[in-house]
């Protein structure tokens, strides 16, 4: 049984280890950096099973792979997969579900607490010479904020946004959250724009759908308090960025904290890369060595569980 990665660069540096999947019996693997769509067809077509993270995979493309019987993201997201065509030619897609719950959620708090502390700010002043040119012993260059009892509004509480709610309570912060179905927990229920109200922080944790594109717009903006914040490690897709860089810089909000953008790379003319007090972090919260290794790990279960003929993390 042959295996093409279609895109393994962020899993070929030396820090995680591939032996799960290679110690699979009678599989060949191929593994290629990266994969541009038009490549699909001719790098996959000798496939039995496709390891994929970010590469498009169409109707068409399925048409020309008459070998595929699996598709294993390399993720938990599998939206560039066309899974109803996948299910039709009886090709089965399985994904890597919450494997990146603790580095997403501590990314989360990195990007609150450089918002609120400031540290790379006044570690850059300290560089510079200015703490040595100064008479005084101590000095800020900017208000701090202290996050014990603040709000944290959540929006989607999976896994990770639960995870984040944890970690808010350890700070001392009050959490109040939203999800299409309010879940028995200590964190309280609140509505989408109560929530917005309320909340000193607002950070996104749920997946991007047809329905909620750009729903963090000028009007939910403004429902926010003028010194909140708004942090996104979930889907850029989320945010209409053009109303956010005009909240920041007219003052509407404080600031910002993203690890993701509407378009991965960005393009040059993204208004949120200039923006006042916009914190953006390249799509790296899941990044960790310990969450990449469970991608493969869980992967080759994936692998295994399909040989075997019982497949599981099947999304389709």
């Amino acid at each position: 049984m042959h295996i093409v990665v279609t895109g393994d660069y962020m899993f070929n540096g030396g820090d995680v280890s591939w032996a799960a999947i290679e110690d699979i019996d009678e599989i060949t693997i191929t593994r290629y950096e990266m994969t541009l769509p038009e490549m699909v067809p001719g790098r996959c077509s000798g496939a039995d099973i496709i390891l994929n993270n970010k590469t498009p995979i169409t109707a068409v493309m399925l048409q020309q792979l008459p070998r595929l019987k699996m598709i294993s993201m390399l993720a938990t997201g599998y939206n560039m997969i066309d899974i109803v065509t996948a299910r039709q030619r009886g090709v089965t897609v399985c994904n890597v579900p919450a494997y990146g719950t603790a580095s997403v959620a501590q990314h989360t708090f990195a990007l609150i607490l450089e918002l609120t502390n400031h540290v790379s700010l006044h570690a850059a002043s300290v560089t510079q010479g200015n703490w040595v040119n100064t008479v005084h012993w101590c000095y800020s260059l900017t208000p701090i904020t202290e996050l014990a009892g603040k709000t944290l509004g959540i929006v989607g509480f999976g896994n990770i946004g639960r995870q984040v709610a944890t970690i808010a309570a350890a700070f001392g912060m009050k959490v109040l959250y939203y999800s299409p179905q309010a879940k028995i927990t200590t964190a309280q229920y609140a509505g989408l724009q109560e929530l917005f109200a309320e909340s000193d922080i607002v950070s996104l944790h749920c997946p991007a759908t047809g329905s909620n594109t750009g729903f963090v717009n000028r009007s939910l903006i403004a429902c926010m308090k003028s010194t909140a914040l708004l942090i996104n490690t979930s889907r850029g897709q989320l945010v209409n960025e053009e109303d956010l860089a005009f909240a920041l810089n007219n003052n509407i909000i404080a600031g910002a904290g993203l690890d993701v953008l509407s378009v991965e790379p960005p393009t040059a003319g993204n208004p949120l890369l200039a923006a006042k007090n916009c914190i953006i972090t390249p799509h790296n919260a899941w990044i960790s060595r310990e969450a990449r290794q469970r991608i493969l790990d869980i992967t080759a279960l994936n692998i295994r569980g399909f040989i075997n003929g019982k497949p599981v993390n099947v999304v389709n």
